[in-house]
């Protein structure tokens, strides 16, 4: 396949997938055009709820296997699109659309890298596979999709990143916390104020910092974002609850970071999930190297991607800025896409990770 033809059908497939409103745990419509779209072009695939996947030729358990994956889902359009969201709109370069940016752009140039690297024998398997519910972090998405795949070596995990390489990637957990007062008349002195039992604690969460802070994610981040109290003005609140969102990094597991929170803490805490992890690559691995030969540069990425939910090596590197996703008039610059898509067969044409 000419690379410059599989150029131009990335971006015709982007534009038409841009067309199909693919939400969060509303992405059937897409997934059966993505579907389809593979098999017409010769490809057996899987599919599992919304997920997508198809396995490269001549699948040999003896060589290492890397998976190339995308998703599939966008969130919905914010207020402010003087563009439809699901018209794609070429103008001076750049494709204006909902999830061209997040993360079509990425979706496309993988699948298109996956056909071409297939078209010859490679040292290592090959599996392109497009989730659902990323942006929710669904159990439906690439919790679901592991199930159905052999055991991956490395997972290629297209963002954007502006084509630089994210070797490690913070983790989430979302905390509910309770503190717990006594109901009393305000006028009088009675009752035990939740919210200010809640204040000691949110107090601790503002300036605690985790003593083990990593070189790449820096320390783990504890942010108090959400707080509800009190029924009436002269009613002793009870009852104070509030959220933290504790964003962490390779040096604590979320278990360790909810049992120093339980410890320190005289409100009652729950968490959501203990499931999305913190990752990181070996700055020796072979991709790693290969970026670094490259002049790619490597960084510790903030924010979440499924990468949380893969129990192996992984990377994170596509085409794009992550400052254009969830916004208004969403865009890619086609150059961008043409590039990635030239990176990526560098980078993983002929890889050996073993």
């Amino acid at each position: 396949m000419d690379i410059k033809q599989a150029q131009a059908d990335a971006i015709s497939l982007l534009e038409s997938l841009v067309a199909i409103p693919s939400y969060s745990r509303e992405e059937g419509a897409a997934s059966d055009f993505l579907q389809n779209y593979i098999e017409a072009l010769g490809y057996t695939t899987g599919r599992k709820d919304n997920n997508i996947w198809v396995f490269g030729p001549a699948f040999d358990m003896s060589k290492p296997t890397i998976m190339l994956n995308a998703h599939i889902d966008t969130v919905k359009p914010t207020v402010g699109w003087k563009y439809d969201p699901h018209v794609p709109t070429l103008e001076d370069g750049r494709l204006y659309g909902l999830g061209t940016n997040d993360d079509g752009a990425s979706l496309v140039s993988l699948l298109y890298v996956f056909f071409m690297l297939t078209e010859k024998e490679q040292p290592y398997n090959l599996i392109f596979a497009a989730s659902a519910e990323e942006e929710v972090s669904g159990k439906a998405g690439m919790e679901s999709l592991l199930q159905e795949l052999p055991p991956i070596d490395l997972a290629v995990v297209g963002e954007p990143t502006n084509m630089n390489l994210a070797v490690a990637e913070k983790g989430l957990m979302v905390v509910d916390c309770t503190a717990v007062g006594k109901s009393g008349h305000a006028a009088r002195n009675e009752g035990v104020n939740a919210i200010y039992k809640a204040l000691e604690d949110i107090e601790w969460v503002k300036n605690t910092e985790l003593p083990k802070v990593s070189e790449l994610l820096g320390p783990v981040k504890m942010t108090v974002t959400m707080v509800h109290a009190g029924t009436q003005h002269n009613v002793i609140p009870d009852k104070c609850t509030f959220v933290i969102d504790v964003r962490s990094n390779e040096c604590y597991t979320n278990e360790e970071i909810f049992n120093i929170l339980e410890h320190h803490m005289q409100s009652e805490l729950q968490a959501r999930s203990f499931r999305l992890r913190s990752s990181g690559i070996e700055l020796t691995h072979p991709f790693v190297k290969k970026c670094t030969e490259m002049g790619i540069s490597t960084f510790g990425s903030p924010t979440l991607s499924d990468q949380a939910l893969m129990h192996f090596t992984s990377v994170k590197i596509g085409p794009g800025d992550s400052s254009r996703s969830h916004t208004a008039d969403e865009y890619i610059v086609l150059t961008e896409i043409e590039e990635a898509m030239e990176r990526y067969m560098q980078l993983l044409d002929g890889l050996k990770i073993n």
